[in-house]
């Protein structure tokens, strides 16, 4: 691709999509006490809200994937900012929990579709040389979005109801729509004449599907069966891939190849060891410290805002510098982020939460864009789709595992008490526990981000 102008356009329109999601995630975060109260959710089906949307995106996303490879990364994007946009909003006319928790499932297909494509379409377009700073400038949105979802939502929230993010968030699904249709000319496939594995992709649906749902259901007994079932299915999936003439995912990709292998384990772990804080102090904040929504989302403004500013210098310094060190330098500094909350108490200071949220702010940036670099730069061409997929399902993967962990805490302390009858003690004991959870979690994320080897010979 040489037009620049073409690039330009690439480049504003996969981080205006990359905007999106998490600005919807983080203003719905700060609306779910709002929504709890609205549609009289308890705390594990107020959960869902979150998890529905993670893990419908997550099952579809290596599939969708591949057949970006195949049939058009652009043209499934294309598609995928339809669905979402559509289902964004259909969630303003939620009138039950259990059609906004369907809606949002629908909205996460839609997600999976942009997830695969966004980062494959800009390492498809954009020379090798380039890389770290446009996945630096793609990434930084992300943040940006993290950074005034919370900010907007609470706003949208306080003054004409939670309804409007969703809203909000389907106009500008209309200007990715138009971008990608109307000045996106080019076209970028890897694996055109290769076959699609049908039966491949129901056991890896089924198999992750079985596994994360069972998952959020401990401590329940039926759990265990049910993960042991995503567990069987998962090993009949990698037996065929295996074999398979044209396999969904190429099982030696992680087998022959370490650097792809262990930048994916690390984003697993990190994601899992990171996404529920916001969840968690949205609910301290405004649980335990009576701060409105917009309060709260000024608060929790500090660790996106921070990642905004720090993304692009980390996409820069993984193009000179081995990725595996700076990644490594964020995670450790994600642990220690994450420790002083696990002595957060009634009478905590505001500032005490926001320096923390700082420290995890610096120390996500310098973690995510270097291992998208490294991850990326350890495939060919043809595996730029399934390798974004890839990164994109450990990255949802990872943060339906930190809900879970969330939702298994709450149900093992909490019960099924709605938040607002909940005792605010025993709030405070389960994000004690979560945060201690999340610490052990980051530590040995540390090891497996330097175990990857090096990217640059």
């Amino acid at each position: 691709m040489t037009d620049k102008r073409q690039l330009y356009i690439l480049l504003f329109a996969t981080t205006l999509s990359s905007f999106l999601t998490p600005f919807m995630g983080s203003g719905v975060n700060v609306a779910l006490p709002v929504m709890a109260r609205e549609l009289s959710m308890n705390a594990l089906t107020l959960s869902w809200v979150a998890s529905s949307f993670i893990l419908a995106a997550a099952v579809t996303l290596v599939p969708l994937g591949r057949l970006a490879d195949i049939y058009g990364r652009k043209k499934i994007f294309l598609y995928g900012a339809l669905v979402f946009t559509g289902s964004s909003f259909l969630c303003t006319w939620s009138a039950t929990s259990a059609f906004l928790i369907f809606v949002r499932a629908i909205q996460g297909v839609g997600g999976a579709m942009i997830f695969s494509t966004g980062t494959a379409m800009l390492i498809s377009a954009y020379s090798p040389r380039e890389r770290g700073k446009i996945l630096g400038i793609n990434i930084a949105a992300v943040y940006i979005g993290l950074t005034i979802g919370p900010f907007i939502g609470g706003l949208l929230t306080e003054h004409l109801g939670w309804r409007y993010i969703f809203l909000f968030t389907s106009l500008l699904g209309i200007v990715v729509i138009l971008l990608i249709a109307f000045m996106v000319k080019e076209e970028w496939k890897g694996a055109e004449e290769e076959g699609f594995d049908f039966r491949g992709s129901l056991l890896y649906g089924l198999a992750l599907l079985a596994i994360m749902y069972g998952f959020s259901l401990l401590p329940e007994l039926r759990a265990a069966g049910i993960i042991g079932l995503g567990v069987i299915c998962f090993g009949f999936f990698i037996r065929r891939q295996m074999s398979a003439p044209y396999p969904l995912l190429n099982i030696r990709l992680f087998l022959d190849n370490k650097v792809f292998a262990f930048s994916n384990l690390a984003a697993l772990i990190n994601y899992c060891a990171t996404f529920a804080v916001t969840f968690l102090l949205s609910l301290y904040l405004q649980h335990i410290k009576a701060l409105t929504p917009s309060q709260a989302g000024i608060i929790l403004i500090a660790e996106p805002a921070v990642q905004a500013v720090f993304s692009p210098l980390a996409g820069r310094l993984s193009d000179r510098f081995e990725p595996r060190i700076i990644a490594s330098l964020g995670m450790a500094l994600n642990v220690l982020g994450l420790i002083p909350l696990i002595f957060i108490r009634f009478d905590t200071g505001i500032h005490y939460i926001v320096l923390c949220l700082i420290v995890l702010g610096v120390g996500f940036a310098l973690f995510s864009s270097p291992n998208v670099n490294a991850t990326m730069s350890a495939v060919e061409n043809k595996y730029y789709g399934i390798a974004s997929a890839t990164l994109s399902t450990m990255r949802l993967v990872g943060q339906m595992f930190s809900m879970g962990i969330t939702m298994l805490v709450f149900a093992l302390i909490l019960g099924d008490l709605p938040l607002a009858r909940a005792g605010n003690p025993l709030l405070l004991q389960s994000m004690q526990i979560i945060f201690f959870v999340l610490v052990i979690l980051c530590c040995a994320g540390i090891v497996a981000s330097l175990a990857r080897g090096k990217v640059h010979q």
